[in-house]
């Protein structure tokens, strides 16, 4: 049996059932062949494929200028090095806009190997997502904060602290999890909004800065490994596992997969209340 043969592949059934089980899970960022490889081998279930990728390896100020052919490559790098991952890739900003440009979009990110697509929004996504599921592309909602819309929302603010704007989500993510979305990911919400709707949904919940309580946890891999750029603020959710590694990058992803796994990560100290 060849190695790669014996790899266990994960799929969205695999999460399904650990959110049944009660089993928490990991997801990372990756860019390219060499990290995803890296990263799915040190246990880590989920690889994002983000578009985070345009602040923290082209430079920009926010994920707006990042193109689809810009996601295209790395989502082709990725595929390439990863060994067993369930693969996610972001839409990038205006990629989405339409129905028909979603189909477009997000089937040019399948072909390049990934096994679902992460869109930003609430209940105005309910369309293109069932669209989306009804022609065989999985769905990640993203809700909470969303780096696409950071000019409407004014910053990088925790969202959902205002009990209207709580509820709002929580029937929002209800409407997405009714019209096919098989994940979703939630970012910046304080503790007690993040263990509610994990809660009250039955598909799993990714939380970044979202609290202790959701299905998994997924972290920008350059903030886990303390490499943040210098013009960008570390936010409170992300934790450098680099120092307490005593094998290099693979002893930090595999630190990081354990932390996760044991339920340490995240602390109190990077959660919002």
């Amino acid at each position: 049996m060849s190695s790669q043969s014996a790899v266990k592949q994960i799929s969205l059934p695999t999460l399904s059932r650990y959110k049944r089980d009660g089993k928490k899970f990991a997801a990372l960022t990756a860019y390219d062949a060499l990290f995803a490889e890296l990263i799915s081998t040190a246990g880590v279930e989920v690889i994002l494929v983000g578009d985070s990728l345009g602040m923290v390896l082209q430079g920009h100020d926010s994920t707006l200028p990042v193109t689809l052919d810009d996601m295209e490559y790395h989502m082709n790098c990725v595929h390439r090095g990863n060994k067993g991952a369930l693969i996610m890739a972001d839409l990038p900003f205006m990629s989405y806009a339409s129905e028909g440009q979603s189909l477009e979009s997000a089937a040019t990110l399948m072909r390049c190997g990934a096994h679902l697509v992460k869109l930003e929004g609430g209940a105005w996504l309910a369309e293109s997502t069932r669209l989306l599921c009804e022609r065989g592309i999985p769905v990640c909602a993203h809700m909470g904060l969303t780096p696409q819309s950071i000019n409407r929302l004014g910053g990088y603010r925790v969202q959902g602290r205002n009990p209207d704007q709580a509820v709002t989500m929580l029937e929002e993510a209800k409407i997405l999890e009714d019209s096919g979305a098989a994940i979703l990911l939630l970012e910046c919400v304080p503790e007690s909004l993040g263990a509610q709707i994990t809660q009250e949904l039955s598909i799993p919940v990714i939380g970044i800065g979202a609290g202790p309580h959701t299905d998994g946890q997924i972290m920008v891999m350059h903030d886990m490994l303390g490499i943040t750029p210098s013009s960008i603020r570390p936010p409170k959710f992300v934790k450098n596992f680099l120092p307490e590694s005593k094998n290099g990058l693979q002893g930090a992803f595999q630190a990081y997969v354990e932390a996760v796994k044991s339920g340490v990560f995240p602390g109190p100290e990077h959660t919002f209340h």
